[in-house]
């Protein structure tokens, strides 16, 4: 079976024009996604850093000042800082437990963004139980810090893994009917 170059020419454009296809509507799925995302890490950047110039003007010392311009670069800093950070494995721990428990906390953030809508269209998982689901993958987190705690084998390292749990538990008992008396609202 021979093909002139004329069809070569058009099989060939035509898996450019498709793969640009897929190109441009992944492009468009994750502009929005990354906007939004972009946006609130800066806002939180911004907060942590006013944070900072604020307790240091009540405490009357210098805040952050040496990292950028007027200090603005000192959270991102302390993000890298954090990242570089050693890690230290307890000894007489379960080192397992110990290093799957945070893990655990930030993927239970993490999967929670599946169900948040970012657009009227753009939504990674598009689940009529949405805000239930989002409520459920979120209580996970304690699980986590609880994890964290009892596999340092350490007794304040357990009692402050179950004030975290406590608190984490704490804020979702009050937020879990909120939305979803207004969600049971929306529905008619």
């Amino acid at each position: 079976m021979i093909i002139d170059m004329k069809e070569r020419l058009a099989i060939h454009s035509f898996f450019i024009w498709g793969s640009r296809k897929e190109v441009s509507g992944i492009i468009r799925l994750l502009v929005p996604i990354l906007t939004l995302v972009s946006g609130i890490t800066l806002g939180v950047l911004v907060i942590v850093w006013m944070e900072r110039k604020i307790s240091a003007g009540i405490q009357q010392r210098i805040g952050p000042e040496y990292a950028g311009p007027l200090g603005i670069v000192q959270p991102l800093a302390d993000g890298i800082k954090l990242l570089f950070k050693e890690d230290l494995l307890p000894s007489r721990g379960n080192t397992r437990l110990f290093s799957v428990g945070p893990s655990l906390a930030v993927l239970s953030v993490l999967l929670t963004y599946s169900v948040i809508p970012f657009g009227y269209h753009l939504v990674l998982t598009d689940l009529s139980i949405g805000v239930s689901l989002w409520i459920a993958i979120s209580s996970i987190a304690p699980i986590g810090l609880l994890m964290s705690g009892y596999g340092s084998n350490n007794k304040y390292s357990f009692s402050g893994g179950l004030r975290a749990a406590a608190q984490s538990i704490s804020y979702e008992i009050p937020l879990t009917p909120c939305v979803l008396s207004i969600s049971l609202r929306v529905i008619r």
